[in-house]
């Protein structure tokens, strides 16, 4: 009975937490949301965890694509997750561990998801002394979990290589990019490049760019002398490169998708900001994009079509992450409409996630970011650089970019990011947490040990 009385309050707790008006004055049309709430908070087990980062895609940048793509008083996709909260997103010193690094690269950041452990920025799933740490995505395959690494960006970008791979410097991304990675370079008797060490962890799908890296060769060990795509599919991947291969592709053994030689192409284009701003103008879709290319939302539908095939009839599921990538990309490069067409587009893709929970209520889906950005909605023209553009409420919104000349690189904030859940354990994300705690929220959704 105390137990009972216990969960019941717990869960009202959290439902208080989720900032939801539970009284509606007279005459008030909006709805009063206190039991959806508490219906959203569920313990247990998931069966499947899809993970989406949206890269350098603070609360600025959400704001920025929703008033241009669906206007103020809309909603997009990710807005519409039951449980909201933030976290914070801090690196530590790697001469002293002991002392944190306000602002955080994606390395750091991701790795503290994807281990549980805080490190220095430029590391890859290490700690500060360069031990490397199982990741959620290793656990997961080890424990009979089938998984994915989804990205827009290079496959062995720090957010996807943190799942699948260890070195102490985020640059080492193929064989021939080793300088700063000694320890772990496969000359040496380590384990290799992120690319290397990306098709030896051997997820189910490994969908993005980075090709040239896949193309390199292989200094020493088995597979010396042979390319890195050489070695996957000795390892029984189907190496696929355009958006018709990805369709075709059957989920009888694993995909390798390298889509672009770095980077995959921008969703849309617009005006570059200036001293003294631009014009009001739209966005336009980018007509120099690829067509050979999938879309975020291409290779979000094709991995969970294939992951939920292929455990349909086993007792595991599986763990998916996809990345929004060059939100952050194009934040540094003081670009409004690419950053605005990744978040637009990365929001087709939970979009998708999110259809697929409805039918798969047994699915933890957690939609977050890695750090903030530069990027601000301002009154007008300001000290830095600003472009103004036309919303969807036929209005100006003037975007302001301040931490860097236009020729150089935007910088990352230290802020605290939103994160959004729904689904077994979702309520972990609620109120104020660590970006390492979200590691254990999908380690306990798994059942991982």
């Amino acid at each position: 009975m105390n137990a009972l009385r216990s969960k019941k309050t717990l869960a009202l707790v959290a439902a208080a937490i989720v900032a939801v008006p539970s009284a509606a004055l007279a005459g008030d049309a909006h709805q009063d949301r206190t039991w959806a709430a508490q219906r959203a908070i569920k313990g247990g087990q998931a069966r499947n965890v899809i993970l989406l980062i949206g890269d350098g895609m603070g609360d600025s940048e959400i704001t920025i694509a929703r008033n241009y793509q669906v206007g103020a008083n809309g909603r997009l996709a990710m807005d519409t997750l039951p449980l909201t909260g933030a976290y914070t997103t801090y690196a530590v010193q790697k001469a002293d561990p002991s002392k944190p690094d306000y602002v955080t690269d994606s390395a750091a950041s991701g790795s503290g998801w994807a281990t549980g452990r805080k490190t220095y920025n430029g590391a890859i799933s290490v700690t500060p002394d360069g031990k490397p740490q199982p990741t959620i995505l290793e656990l997961a395959k080890a424990s009979g979990y089938r998984t994915g690494d989804v990205t827009t960006a290079e496959l062995q970008d720090a957010t996807p290589a943190v799942l699948g791979s260890h070195v102490v410097s985020r640059d080492c991304k193929g064989p021939d990019a080793m300088a700063t990675c000694a320890v772990n370079d496969k000359v040496n008797g380590g384990a290799g490049s992120i690319a290397e060490q990306l098709v030896q962890t051997k997820p189910d799908l490994l969908l993005g760019g980075g090709k040239q890296y896949f193309d390199q060769t292989v200094k020493a060990g088995a597979y010396q002398g042979r390319t890195v795509t050489e070695q996957a599919q000795a390892n029984g991947y189907q190496v696929v490169t355009d958006a018709a291969g990805l369709a075709a592709a059957k989920g009888d053994k694993p995909i390798l998708g390298a889509f672009a030689k770095n980077n995959m192409d921008l969703e849309w284009v617009g005006p570059t900001p200036t001293r003294t701003g631009t014009a009001p103008a739209k966005c336009a879709v980018n007509a120099a994009r690829s067509p050979s290319q999938p879309h975020l939302v291409d290779m979000a539908s094709k991995a969970i079509d294939v992951l939920d095939k292929q455990t349909r009839h086993s007792k595991r599921g599986f763990f998916l992450q996809i990345e929004g990538a060059s939100i952050d990309k194009q934040d540094h490069a003081a670009n409004p409409c690419g950053q605005i067409g990744e978040t637009v587009g990365f929001d087709a893709a939970i979009k998708k996630v999110l259809e697929y929970q409805k039918s798969h209520p047994d699915t933890l889906v957690v939609v977050t970011a890695d750090h903030g950005h530069t990027s601000q909605i301002v009154e007008e023209a300001t000290l830095g650089y600003t472009a103004t553009l036309v919303t969807h409420d036929d209005a100006n919104m003037t975007i302001s970019y301040a931490t860097s000349e236009i020729t150089g690189s935007q910088q990352h904030t230290g802020t605290q990011v939103r994160i959004a859940a729904g689904g077994p354990q979702a309520a972990n994300v609620l109120g104020v947490t660590n970006q390492t705690d979200l590691f254990f929220t999908m380690k306990r959704a798994l059942g991982l040990r």
